[in-house]
């Protein structure tokens, strides 16, 4: 099992530096190289681009015999192009030299996906200027074309907008769990248009386990629904907690210390390191006079029937609740048969 990080550790996150303005040192940036095909391309760009000018220098001189309109049109298209593999070669080398340089994988995939974009629309906009000579008509149809396909076409446009606002606000974000509606599942992929995600637990198995299922949804209902994020970068955790049901006359005192003491030899000391996180965060909020406990908790209440819910509360990483609390179940019960005479669970007070 992995160690878990330290509060030093999550605090240098980039992520967390940014929100927490932290003003800590940079670690130096790493050398990027170029792989084997990336440079293949750059040497098809470059070699593009020198056949351009050769061809356009040849028609220039009526090397080719060409008439005056065949001229103008073989002049446009070899600008077009020469613009379109330049667009290609900045965005290629956008991709390896800059965004290769981000750390988080999360950001690197929406910037990415941004670049992408951009170089598409830049392509389409030289496209449009070689059939195009006149640029008045093409934009006017261009803006009469856009307003007949928004009007037909709202939901991919409402989606668009939204993949917008995912970029913005960073709801969520690759990598993250998230819950949105009646779905739940690891975010694998954020489009233009939708979102995917890697379904855990759902409705043919429970708990916080991979379903083998993946769930698409269109961006906007991010616009028109809650989403529960469990994977904030700030404080990557939530509470979790395991109730047992013992009798009235059970010794409560022994129950809590035993609880607290097996959970606290389980995940004590990992759960200090990220309660100073969470109280670090809380200081900087108005809610910082919340109070935090850094130990797991046990607390009691009144069953409905005739029982005692004894509940010890603790802090885990999302997906590790599933196997903690799997690990800590039999150890608790174990603790708590070894005194049957203080601790009276419902089956055994039935007899």
């Amino acid at each position: 099992m992995p160690e878990p990080e330290t509060a030093e550790q999550i605090s240098q996150k980039p992520e967390v530096r940014k929100e927490l303005e932290r003003t800590a040192e940079k670690p130096p940036a790493k050398t990027i190289k170029a792989a084997t095909t990336d440079k293949f391309w750059f040497v098809t760009h470059a070699l593009l681009l020198l056949a351009c000018a050769v061809l356009y220098y040849l028609i220039e001189l009526k090397l080719v015999p060409l008439s005056q309109a065949q001229v103008e049109l073989s002049h446009r298209l070899l600008r077009g192009v020469a613009f379109i593999v330049i667009v290609f070669a900045i965005a290629k080398s956008v991709r390896i030299y800059a965004i290769g340089r981000i750390e988080d994988s999360a950001t690197r995939f929406t910037l990415r996906r941004i670049l992408l974009l951009v170089a598409g629309l830049l392509t389409a906009v030289i496209v449009i200027s070689v059939v195009f000579v006149n640029w008045y008509p093409a934009v006017a149809a261009l803006g009469v074309g856009s307003i007949i396909l928004g009007l037909a076409v709202q939901t991919p446009v409402k989606s668009f907008i939204a993949w917008i606002y995912i970029l913005v606000r960073r709801p969520f974000r690759v990598g993250d769990r998230i819950q949105i509606g009646d779905a739940t599942g690891d975010v694998i992929d954020v489009g233009y248009l939708d979102t995917t995600l890697w379904e855990f637990g759902g409705k043919y198995i429970s708990g916080d386990h991979p379903s083998g299922r993946v769930i698409r949804f269109p961006n906007e209902k991010v616009l028109d629904e809650i989403v529960w994020n469990y994977s904030w970068p700030l404080f990557p955790y939530i509470w979790n907690e395991i109730k047992f049901q013992i009798a009235y006359q059970s010794d409560l005192k022994f129950v809590a210390d035993t609880m607290q003491r097996i959970v606290t030899e389980e995940i004590g000391q990992e759960m200090i390191k990220r309660i100073g996180v969470y109280r670090d965060l809380l200081a900087r909020t108005p809610v910082d006079e919340l109070e935090v406990r850094q130990h797991p908790r046990v607390i009691f209440r009144v069953d409905e029937v005739t029982w005692v819910d004894a509940i010890v509360r603790y802090l885990v990483s999302p997906r590790e609740a599933g196997s903690i609390k799997s690990r800590l179940i039999p150890k608790l019960l174990a603790a708590l048969n070894a005194a049957p005479e203080k601790v009276m669970f419902p089956k055994g007070d039935a007899r």
